[in-house]
C-alpha cells in the first residue's frame, strides 16, 4: 500500500506540473489519496489519466478531493 500511495502522490504531483500548476500540498494529497486509490488506481503512475479520472469521477469524490479538483480546474 505505501508503493501506491508513494506513486499516487507521485502522480498527482505530475500531473500538476504538467498543467503549469505548483504541485500539490500534502493536505490536497491526503484528501485524494482514498478516492483515487478507489476510483483511479490503474491510472496510478500515469499523471494525465489520473486527473483526468479524478475529474470524470468528480461526483463520485469525497468532499475534500472534490474540492482540490474544482482548485486545480477539473
Amino acid at each position: 500500500m505505501h508503493v501506491a500511495a508513494a506513486a499516487l502522490i507521485l502522480s498527482l504531483a505530475a500531473g500538476s506540473l504538467a498543467q503549469a500548476q505548483s504541485g500539490p500540498t500534502p493536505q490536497e494529497q491526503m484528501a485524494c489519496r482514498s478516492d483515487a486509490g478507489k476510483f483511479c488506481a490503474e491510472h496510478i503512475g500515469k499523471p494525465p489519466q489520473m486527473n483526468a479520472c479524478l475529474k470524470a469521477n468528480k461526483t463520485k469524490l469525497s468532499d475534500g478531493c472534490r474540492k482540490v479538483v474544482e482548485s486545480r480546474g477539473g
